[in-house]
């Protein structure tokens, strides 16, 4: 159980470090060298892909708070439910600032490689956020 207890607070001391505080180099203290994130984009980012999107979506999004719902760690497999709010004050994607406050969630789901973690899978819709940017309608007929 101690070790379990380790892995979660490891996890969530550098998700604030990198996502609410942008310091992206404590995600080398988390992720393994050859650390692989797969999402909605058609090829997995690298570790250092990652660093990027998380800079860049801070850069948009400078008062970012993500918050840590639920973690739960078996194994080597963690499992974490979060959500973000944040207001969009500069441009993501080619959609620029539009100054409203947002949130989002997901779920990030990692395979530990030791102490380390060597590939993610996140889950998340982009839709609600560019449905709460304005940019598209979700839902409606």
């Amino acid at each position: 159980m101690p070790h379990t207890d380790t892995r979660r607070a490891h996890i969530e001391k550098v998700w604030a470090a990198a996502w609410n505080h942008g310091d992206v180099d404590a995600l080398d203290e988390l992720l393994a060298d050859g650390y692989l994130r797969h999402g909605s984009e058609p090829h997995p980012q690298d570790l250092r892909m990652f660093k990027a999107s998380v800079a860049a979506t801070r850069s948009a999004f400078p008062d970012l708070t993500t918050t840590l719902d639920d973690v739960v760690i078996e194994g080597d497999r963690a499992a974490v439910r979060w959500h973000s709010t944040g207001t969009h004050e500069g441009a993501l994607l080619g959609v620029p600032a539009t100054r409203r406050r947002v949130e989002v969630a997901g779920a990030t789901f990692a395979r530990f490689d030791g102490e380390l973690i060597a590939e993610e899978f996140v889950t998340w819709d982009p839709r609600a956020l560019l449905s709460a940017l304005g940019i598209i309608a979700v839902g409606q007929d």
